[in-house]
């Protein structure tokens, strides 16, 4: 079997709605380096950790974001994907062997710096002589304090461009919903004292939930974007044709361009902004960070260390009990 085929069938065998179609269109892209790479016409039982190596070495001397190479994560994913169905081929009895990719090599990566305030990033770009795209790093790194986000959703709510923003972000930075979790939540998501996030992660085949309390802001918010809801299953919607139509990632992306794009909140640099605003804020307030983990989902270490700084009080009161 050639590599091209191996995903073909992979697809083909696939049960609508097994996958999300974020995941799907992941998995096409890496599908497209692979064979651009390796050859569709690969034979997948000469695929080897060299010829692995040979892949992973190329890919992190090809151009990524901002002017620099593709990176070790994302490498690692397309790896990550191509074992994934390599295993599948094996388990349907369409392949024989072992995904050869004990020994691999990736490049080094940097880690991502901490999370930032507005003005802690603006004094940098004031002494360094950065280019866009270092810019475009720091940014990446924005939180909001609280009195920021009250100004961002009044900004919003003054401006009036799309009915169903102004709640959107409001949720984003209240509950650290990430954007998947937002244009997919339903309107039966929604109690007086909660919200469940349907996480786009799966486990054991099994779609995946997490709840998260409700703020009395959000709640207020919420209310009041329920009492004019165009209708429809979707807590987040568009019209369209008449109809209130549920949104999609592009959606999702295109509308906050257009409403942040310009303006005093121009560097604000997307959704997850305000998921890192929702668990910075946290962070700064003391909250357990088994709580904030619970309330976000699962997070790695190296993003536990990007806003661990934010936890002073709890760092001095773990270091004066060793020197008093």
């Amino acid at each position: 079997m050639d590599l091209g085929t191996m995903f073909d069938r992979f697809m083909e065998a696939l049960p609508d709605g097994a996958l999300e179609q974020t995941t799907l269109s992941c998995i096409n892209t890496h599908r497209r380096h692979f064979e651009r790479i390796l050859g569709a016409s690969c034979k997948i039982e000469q695929l080897s950790v060299a010829r692995l190596q040979h892949y992973v070495s190329k890919r992190s001397k090809e151009p990524g974001q901002r002017g620099k190479s593709v990176g070790r994560s994302t490498i690692r994913k397309e790896i990550g994907t191509l074992g994934m169905i390599w295993q599948w081929a094996k388990d349907n009895k369409h392949i024989k062997g072992s995904f050869p990719r004990k020994g691999l090599r990736f490049p080094k990566e940097q880690e991502k710096p901490p999370f930032q305030t507005w003005q802690e990033i603006e004094k940098q770009l004031e002494v360094n002589n950065l280019d866009k795209n270092r810019e475009a790093e720091l940014w990446d790194c924005l939180f909001l304090t609280l009195s920021e986000i009250d100004q961002v959703l009044e900004h919003l709510k003054e401006l009036d461009r799309y009915p169903f923003i102004y709640p959107m972000v409001a949720t984003a930075a209240y509950t650290g919903a990430r954007r998947s979790e937002l244009f997919r939540s339903l309107t039966t998501d929604i109690s007086d004292s909660s919200m469940v996030l349907r996480e786009r992660k799966r486990m054991r085949g099994k779609r995946s939930f997490r709840r998260v309390p409700i703020a009395p802001k959000l709640r207020d918010i919420l209310d009041k974007w329920f009492a004019e809801h165009p209708g429809g299953q979707f807590t987040f919607c568009k019209i369209q044709d008449g109809q209130p139509v549920g949104l999609n990632a592009d959606d999702a992306r295109g509308y906050f361009r257009r409403t942040f794009g310009s303006g005093p909140w121009k560097n604000v640099p997307g959704w997850h902004c305000f998921r890192h605003s929702f668990v910075s804020n946290c962070a700064m307030r003391g909250v357990d960070q088994r709580m904030i983990d619970s309330w976000v989902g699962h997070q790695t270490d190296e993003m536990r260390r990007r806003y661990r700084h934010l936890f002073p009080d709890s760092e001095l009161a773990a270091i004066q009990t060793v020197f008093a």
